[in-house]
């Protein structure tokens, strides 16, 4: 099993203009279906992405395309995202959903902390609801959002908790990668990025709906729970 992950926003209770941190978790059934619809998607969106995003210079360099990035894209461009996606789905996507409001100054201040424990328990709940298959699971992170001391703690961490406590029988693997070098952690950073415009926006009803009626957004955990 194999889910690539990456985030928007930021965890801090002290920020107005920041209410929520949204992970994404991206289950891919067919990494390498996936992978060719990208580089699809890329080729036949690439001038409109250099000439009409918001930020081109956080995705292209010298006129070459480096890496999508969420954050650059129109509203618009998000739409034309999912809506491509959703052609031929190779992929389940869950989101976990952190409301700054209710969250402590203690749980705030050690942000990659904060991430892994969010990313366990969510974990936790999509098994033992069964919405993920108790086999060997690869996680697939972008290096740029995991502090150097931490990053290779969440591998542990989740070996030791979700199968010392029962929830799986099996082993986790985390990988960390520039996401300029991992194309499937681009699509959870624009599916990161879609949902956290949405709770800020609600401009994307129609597609949020879409996911929803066609099977592909399984959940939305919210921490901490109500």
């Amino acid at each position: 099993m194999n889910i690539y992950i990456d985030e928007s926003g930021s965890i801090n209770n002290h920020n107005s203009h920041t209410p929520y941190f949204i992970i994404a978790l991206v289950k891919v059934s067919s990494p390498e279906k996936m992978k060719l619809a990208f580089r699809r998607y890329i080729s036949s969106n690439y001038k409109d992405l250099y000439n009409h995003s918001k930020s081109p210079e956080k995705m292209f360099r010298n006129g070459k395309f480096l890496e999508l990035k969420g954050n650059a894209l129109t509203a618009i461009q998000k739409r034309k995202f999912v809506d491509f996606f959703l052609r031929k789905p190779w992929f389940e996507l869950y989101y976990i959903k952190l409301n700054n409001d209710k969250l402590s100054d203690s749980f705030c201040e050690n942000s990659a902390r904060a991430f892994n424990y969010s990313v366990l328990h969510a974990l936790d709940y999509f098994y033992k609801n069964g919405f993920l298959p108790d086999e060997p699971c690869n996680l697939q992170l972008d290096e740029r959002n995991e502090k150097t001391e931490t990053k290779y703690f969440l591998e542990t961490y989740l070996n030791t908790h979700l199968r010392l406590n029962g929830t799986v029988s099996t082993d986790f693997s985390v990988r960390y990668f520039d996401s300029a070098n991992n194309c499937l952690i681009q699509i959870a950073d624009v599916f990161a990025n879609f949902y956290y415009s949405q709770l800020q926006t609600d401009a994307y009803d129609a597609e949020f709906k879409k996911l929803k009626e066609s099977g592909v957004l399984k959940y939305i955990y919210e921490f901490p729970l109500h």
